[in-house]
């Protein structure tokens, strides 16, 4: 009875997961496509576009409950975007650039964490917030937001209030970049480097650039891919440093320490293994990915199929993730989040300004 139940039981069952997820998959879907159509006709990029259309109706109607478990995919799609954007990560492209860049990329994305985190802490926002709108303003947007929250095991809110935070520089910096590239005629290959150094997010990086001139986008995009490539190593280090705490804490009551004098290779597993669960796993992905890519096991067709399929994970994801917008949390939170991200910002634009016309 049983052998001839299991079959007929899991096909209802897999309908049912996927009727689940459906009507919320397919309202991601819809959103995307639409903001894919109407990117064209107005101001942002089609990844502002689905997170503004998702936190509309999440602000308006709300989320209907039949739309919540699909819509609550957009970690996974986030995180999945992420493992193929490693086959755009191109190592070539970073050396021609120059060691020079790089170390300009390595001292603006470390002085930029700091800078936020230490401007957060003295606004009262430290903690994980802190360290997400750190990642997100030094590394990559969104997308170190979503990887440095999976390292710090940070609850939704959190994350919609730094992504909220992120995203609204992006729509600020997107329009202002180029005009203040036109006012003062600034050199394409400075304002290029300048906007890779500085700006948040990948995709307004590389309209800024390009809109400008088509040599500042490419300066733009391989700046930014430098830094983008740090995105791993910045979620790793999150991720050991909350691991290093958890241990901490657990010796300060005791257990560990018991535990570890007693036996010092258990012990010393113990600690390996909580470092693994701390690292997410889709770094791991990222970063074979981009190693795949870079040693040439992957052809040129295969990274931009992998990249196009990035790209429209990326605005699915962020169509989810506006849902998670909701206007009385970041009205709860007040000002403090945008202040904070601001003060820092004008220092790092600031200094990445001298480090590009330093370059050329």
């Amino acid at each position: 009875m049983s052998g001839d139940g299991g079959p007929a039981d899991s096909g209802p069952g897999a309908r049912t997961r996927v009727r689940k997820y459906l009507p919320g998959v397919a309202t991601l879907v819809a959103v995307a496509v639409l903001a894919r159509l109407v990117a064209p006709s107005v101001p942002g990029t089609p990844l502002l576009l689905a997170v503004a259309a998702g936190a509309v109706v999440a602000n308006v109607v709300g989320t209907p409950a039949a739309l919540a478990p699909g819509v609550g995919l957009h970690p996974l799609l986030l995180e999945t975007g992420i493992v193929l954007l490693g086959a755009g990560v191109s190592a070539a492209a970073l050396v021609a650039a120059g060691p020079s860049l790089l170390l300009a990329v390595v001292a603006v994305v470390a002085g930029g964490l700091v800078l936020v985190e230490a401007v957060a802490r003295v606004a009262g926002l430290g903690g994980r917030t802190g360290s997400l709108l750190a990642a997100g303003a030094a590394v990559c947007g969104v997308s170190a937001v979503a990887a440095t929250a999976s390292a710090l095991d940070a609850d939704e809110s959190e994350v919609a209030l730094a992504a909220g935070t992120v995203l609204a520089f992006d729509a600020v910096t997107l329009a202002a970049y180029p005009a203040i590239a036109a006012a003062f005629a600034l050199d394409p290959r400075v304002y290029g480097v300048w906007a890779g150094l500085s700006m948040f997010s990948t995709g307004p990086v590389t309209a800024a650039g390009f809109a400008y001139d088509p040599v500042a986008g490419e300066w733009a995009t391989v700046t930014k891919l430098a830094r983008n490539a740090l995105i791993g190593v910045v979620a790793a280090v999150y991720a050991v440093r909350a691991a290093v705490g958890a241990a901490t804490l657990r010796r300060s009551v005791g257990r560990s320490l018991d535990r570890a004098r007693d036996d010092p290779a258990a012990a010393t597993g113990r600690a390996a293994a909580t470092l693994w669960d701390g690292l997410p796993k889709f770094l791991v992905g990222f970063l074979a990915v981009a190693a795949l890519a870079n040693a040439g096991l992957l052809s040129g067709d295969a990274r931009e199929t992998l990249s196009v399929a990035a790209d429209a994970l990326f605005v699915l994801a962020f169509a989810g993730l506006g849902f998670d917008i909701r206007l009385d949390r970041m009205r709860s939170a007040g000002v403090r989040p945008v202040a904070v991200v601001a003060a820092a910002f004008l220092v790092v634009s600031g200094v990445a300004f001298v480090l590009a016309s330093a370059l050329f």
